[in-house]
């Protein structure tokens, strides 16, 4: 697997979570980091896509979540 090196700059309090978070899960800083880029990344792809089909949704009568889980359960 190809990899590619990022450097980004952390405040001190940034920089403070991510070395207990670090210590408290036993992973190193660049995995916790990846894990988090990975899910928001992920997370913003899913609001994106949301936006794009909000107008199919709500022309069917899907205006909450709750109105879209009682079509599928």
């Amino acid at each position: 697997m190809k990899t590619a090196i990022l450097t980004i700059r952390l405040d001190k309090n940034l920089d403070d979570l991510l070395t207990k978070a670090s210590k408290r899960s036993g992973r190193n800083r660049s995995e916790i980091a990846r894990e988090a880029l990975r899910r928001q990344l992920r997370l913003h792809q899913f609001e994106e896509l949301r936006k794009r089909i909000m107008p199919f949704a709500e022309a069917r009568g899907l205006l909450t979540d709750e109105d879209v889980f009682s079509q599928i359960s």
